[in-house]
């Protein structure tokens, strides 16, 4: 394979060989497996491809019954000759291309690769043999539809289609209320949510490409937005404030653990949430229990144990699992706090393993779930979200390590999250970049570590051959490291957009400059803009969401400028200019967010920015 080929996932194999095949105007796609109707669809991939980059119109035939010079493309399955689960074999030779896999889902992404080498080729392949499988088996993206965007039906489409050209096999929604329970109507009112019938239509598109849509309903913590609600209250662990370890917050937030009525609406939850699924894996949430122990259940914990009484509900909810036919999921962050009770966990359930900054100890908690014999997933992050743009080195170093920890340790899958706290404010391209860079390094992680991630996000995500979308999504989404202060888990500049003008300037301290120097960072990366080729078919949309991203990075730092007593010298602008701009960034943020999501969510995420309108009230001084 020449150099100037590139592949998302790289494969683990690639050996050139002599010679060149050159596509004839008529040959054949042969089908060869047991059941040929579950290879057609990855057949009908590379006829797309054939017709749109070679102009060339061949038959998929099912009967090796035919002369063997009429056979342009084989497609078998032999797993016999490939052993890994999985795995391919991908054979260019001069007298045509041979696909041999241990199974249909290894067909499928054989032809994955194929077609990303037609996309970069025209008219012949240089003969080459790859030679592919992955390092986990579970490969999984799950997109956060509860803080606050829930996508339209064909956002998540055109999401799970890209994904699976990644190798990506698992996908999951993060979902706190945006399911539509026909027994909770008042839960998801506002909230445009998900129907079991628009669940089934995309379980079976994922199917259709070898995707687990994988179930995923909190069930502990994070269950403020069904006890708001007077039917639920009392189910709360707490109503007033209780302590986190990021500050005081309000109530309520967690279901009481030794109120039964907490486990029966959960159960009654999972009765008419688990039907719509083929999968039998369903993760159950419980992450970021904090009140535990704050409120009804203090006495509990203090006889017991909080981390006791915490295992106990786990212990509940995954009899209650088990007994729908599933496989539990659930978050590792609090076991973890008790690593006495790790050994405890059942062995059949899954333990996920989250952490989001680079440092993040996959190494630590992954030997521990190993000693104890309980399986588990790591599972990084984007790092989009509390970001507006990204945070591009955190999100590699992040994504690199879990992958290299998992495999340390024997984790038996790999799940990368995109989240949506607090307004969920980055465009979904601004995802790309992570989720592209995760699906590499958990499809084999010594081929892609050291991947060209912006040349491959620009070439399989943005479809720019040119490289300069990729290069625009890496670089502003570095943007972050400008300031010269970096918080857990966010950008400085996200917090900027969210606090008052008070608490802005205390960041003048982060060294000379800081919002001049963020804004010329910003110039840099947006400069690609406009010497793309980008071929998606939103390609005007994505534009536009780089601009409002840009946008809003600059609103920032000109809210720095305002705030900021160090930069009273330089030119600043005033309160007026801050609120006129403000107005236009809310109005075409209102139009970019309906063009991929659902109305439900946008008027909490509005009031977010909306905030900042009291800063920008009077006259300067």
């Amino acid at each position: 394979m020449t150099s100037s080929i590139l592949l998302l996932p790289e494969p683990r194999a690639s050996t050139p060989l002599e010679g060149t095949y050159v596509f004839p105007e008529k040959q054949l796609i042969l089908l060869s497996a047991p059941r040929p109707q579950a290879l057609r669809f990855a057949a009908a991939r590379l006829q797309t491809v054939l017709k749109e980059h070679l102009g060339l119109s061949w038959e998929v035939v099912a009967s090796p019954a035919v002369p063997e010079a009429q056979m342009g493309v084989a497609l078998r399955v032999t797993p016999g000759e490939v052993g890994e689960p999985e795995g391919y074999r991908l054979h260019v030779t001069p007298r045509g291309i041979d696909i041999r896999a241990h199974d249909e889902a290894g067909v499928y992404y054989a032809v994955c690769t194929l077609n990303q080498l037609l996309r970069q080729l025209t008219g012949s392949l240089p003969c080459m043999l790859i030679r592919d499988w992955p390092d986990y088996p579970a490969r999984g993206v799950m997109l956060d539809i509860s803080r606050d965007k829930v996508p339209t039906l064909e956002t998540l489409y055109d999401l799970v289609d890209l994904l699976s050209t990644w190798k990506i096999n698992q996908f999951q929604l993060y979902t706190e209320h945006t399911f539509a329970y026909r027994n909770h109507p008042e839960v998801w009112a506002q909230a445009s949510p998900l129907t079991g019938e628009e669940i089934l239509d995309l379980d079976a598109f994922c199917r259709e490409r070898f995707i687990e849509l994988v179930p995923n309903q909190n069930s502990f913590g994070h269950m403020q937005r069904w006890l708001k609600h007077p039917r639920y209250a009392p189910l709360a662990e707490v109503e007033g404030e209780f302590e986190t370890p990021w500050g005081i917050e309000r109530g309520p937030f967690s279901l009481c653990p030794v109120d039964s009525g907490s486990l029966t609406l959960v159960e009654n939850l999972y009765d008419e949430l688990l039907p719509h699924f083929a999968s039998r894996m369903f993760n159950v949430g419980c992450d970021e229990t904090f009140d535990l122990g704050q409120g009804r259940s203090k006495q509990a914990c203090q006889e017991r144990g909080t981390g006791r009484v915490y295992l106990d509900f786990l212990l509940k909810i995954h009899r209650a699992v088990q007994m729908r036919g599933h496989r539990m999921q659930f978050w590792g962050d609090i076991i973890t706090q008790h690593p006495d009770l790790v050994a405890e966990l059942p062995k059949d359930l899954l333990a996920l393993e989250w952490g989001y900054e680079a440092s993040h100890p996959f190494d630590d908690h992954g030997a521990l779930f190993a000693a104890s014999g309980v399986p588990f997933h790591v599972c990084p992050g984007t790092s989009a979200w509390c970001s507006v743009a990204g945070r591009t080195d955190n999100a590699l170093a992040n994504l690199r390590n879990a992958a290299e920890t998992g495999l340390k340790h024997g984790a038996s899958g790999y799940l990368n999250t995109d989240w949506g706290d607090h307004g969920h404010w980055q465009v979904l391209p601004v995802s790309y970049l992570g989720l592209a860079a995760g699906a590499a390094y958990c499809w084999c992680l010594t081929a892609n570590g050291e991947l060209d991630i912006a040349r491959a996000v620009s070439l399989f995500a943005f479809e720019d051959p040119s490289g300069a979308m990729g290069l625009l999504a890496y670089g502003l989404g570095n943007v972050y490291q400008a300031v010269g202060f970096e918080p857990p888990n966010a950008s400085a500049l996200f917090w900027i957009l969210q606090w008052r003008l008070p608490q802005i300037g205390t960041l003048a301290s982060a060294g000379p400059d800081p919002f001049t120097r963020t804004l010329a960072a910003i110039e840099q990366a947006m400069d690609h803009l406009g010497g793309e080729r980008m071929g998606r078919k939103d390609a005007p949309l994505v534009r536009d969401e780089f601009t409002l991203t840009a946008r809003l990075l600059r609103h920032a730092c000109r809210r720095g400028l305002l705030a900021s007593e160090a930069e009273k010298a330089r030119a600043r602008p005033t309160r007026q200019e801050l609120r006129r701009d403000l107005e236009e960034v809310l109005e075409e943020y209102q139009r970019i967010w309906l063009l991929r999501n659902r109305p439900g969510g946008l008027a909490d995420s509005l009031a977010r920015l909306e905030a900042m309108r009291v800063d920008y009230v009077g006259q300067d001084a």
